[in-house]
């Protein structure tokens, strides 16, 4: 007798109403309890189309036409209602942001045992295995958690409401290695316990040691892979080298024994180093180590508690914190690009900030934007919104592009494009590039130069060898646990 599978589709085809093309095709597909499986593929391929069909999202809330048969739990999901599906299975957002409502972590784990009818003197016990479970402070204010820690609470918020189904869209995207190494031990260690673990990921570096099982998608088409090192292999990126050389007398930016303090919790402690006019700096650390807070002290979001951010960009600006001229020269994208996206199509949010309506068309075709010119910006994938954010602060031509986990959102595809993309614009600009990534496959491709940040100090300094060392050590740490 077969074992239970926990997910399975058997001849699944789908097209969305409307539109004639099928973006699933024949799909045959299973999950079972007891194992991580892994779903990858390029951007566009079918993913998230798979998901919400798996999720009850289609057919309840997205319409179209549906063939073949979906079994969640051993049974066909046709006729559920959303409610039914949610019962058995629970999903992972890529973006934490738009599924945290609550202002502190506890809050947030008991709205959703809340919402299961989880009775009130268990909800406290089941808080409290979770947070262990990820390492969560329940008492954390969830404004002030960094990406990764946002991504563990939803997870835990995911674990407490009891679903043996797990489905993580994208988990590692915000997380440095260590972050990744801990999340997928602990769904190894949740499939031990018998549930099942989908996953899907770009990061096959960091996901693959992990998993049981290895599905590719491609043109809505699902198959099994055999051999995980050659699949690696086969989607490996190429280092990209600048060929613009930085002023390297030429200090940008000064930062001396610079502090900074949230109430009485101390983020910086005392950073010490300089930037240097035309270079790629490439800002490395763990999760809450104050990469982001940072980055925007140097573009003056943020106020030092203590210490000083010296800059001879243009001396007009003198210590003011901002001012449109400012925000000309010094463009910010943020992690999380739909914080950033707010015009009507993709053609007016580029053109907002240009410096002329030629640079942004140019933006608009270096970054391989044209055929979304007329798409809502919102209505876009993660990875679509994440190059559109960025070609909205490069039209703006700013001397200093601050890049805060670019890459994010993209597959091994999208991923050489944009790194190409960004040392092209980097090589003719001549700019200061400044960037946060958790992402070993592009690290040394974005920069010249590294600073490693830790316990709120600078810790070292070196060049793309340091970016190296940094991933390396931890990729090291992470296949011995």
């Amino acid at each position: 007798m077969c074992a239970l599978k926990a997910i399975e589709l058997k001849k699944v085809s789908f097209s969305y109403d409307g539109f004639s093309d099928r973006v699933l095709k024949d799909v045959d597909f299973s999950v079972e309890y007891g194992e991580v499986a892994l779903l990858s593929g390029f951007s566009g391929e079918g993913k998230s189309t798979l998901l919400s069909i798996v999720s009850g999202i289609i057919p309840n809330i997205i319409s179209g036409k549906i063939t073949g048969e979906v079994l969640v739990d051993g049974k066909s999901i046709a006729g559920q209602k959303l409610s039914q599906t949610c019962r058995k299975t629970g999903v992972v957002l890529q973006n934490a942001d738009s599924q945290i409502i609550h202002k502190t972590a506890d809050d947030e784990i008991a709205f959703g045992c809340e919402n299961f009818a989880i009775p009130s003197d268990r909800i406290g016990a089941q808080i409290d295995r979770v947070c262990t479970i990820m390492g969560i402070d329940k008492t954390a204010r969830t404004r002030t958690m960094s990406g990764g820690q946002k991504q563990r609470l939803i997870t835990a918020s995911t674990l407490a409401t009891g679903q043996k189904i797990l489905i993580l869209d994208e988990p590692l995207a915000n997380l440095d290695i260590d972050g990744a190494t801990e999340l997928m031990l602990t769904l190894r260690a949740l499939a031990g316990a018998g549930y099942a673990v989908l996953v899907v990921e770009h990061r096959l570096d960091m996901v693959l040691p992990f998993v049981d099982s290895v599905w590719n998608i491609r043109a809505g088409e699902v198959t099994k892979v055999e051999n995980k090192r050659e699949y690696l292999l086969s989607q490996s990126v190429t280092i990209a080298d600048s060929s613009a050389s930085r002023e390297k007398d030429k200090v940008l930016f000064s930062l001396k024994n610079v502090a900074f303090s949230v109430k009485k919790k101390e983020i910086l402690k005392d950073i010490n180093f300089d930037i240097y006019a035309g270079e790629r700096l490439l800002l490395l650390g763990e999760n809450g180590c104050g990469k982001t807070t940072l980055l925007r002290l140097i573009a003056r979001l943020y106020k030092p508690t203590k210490g000083s951010i010296e800059q001879t960009l243009d001396r007009k600006f003198g210590k003011r914190k901002k001012s449109k001229k400012w925000f000309k020269n010094v463009g910010i994208v943020y992690q999380n690009p739909s914080y950033q996206l707010f015009m009507p199509t993709v053609e007016q949010e580029i053109a907002f900030n240009a410096a002329s309506k030629e640079y942004a068309e140019e933006m608009l075709k270096l970054f391989d934007l044209e055929h979304l010119r007329k798409r809502h910006p919102q209505s876009l994938s993660e990875g679509q919104k994440r190059r559109v954010s960025i070609a909205a602060v490069a039209a703006g031509d700013p001397k200093v592009l601050l890049l805060d986990e670019p890459t994010v959102g993209q597959d091994y595809k999208g991923l050489c494009e944009l790194v190409k993309i960004l040392d092209e614009l980097h090589d003719k600009s001549g700019n200061t590039m400044i960037a946060i990534t958790h992402d070993m496959r592009c690290a040394e491709a974005l920069c010249d130069r590294a600073v490693l940040i830790a316990d709120g100090v600078v810790k070292e300094q070196g060049g793309k060898e340091l970016a190296r060392k940094y991933f390396f050590d931890r990729t090291d740490n992470a296949e011995a646990k």
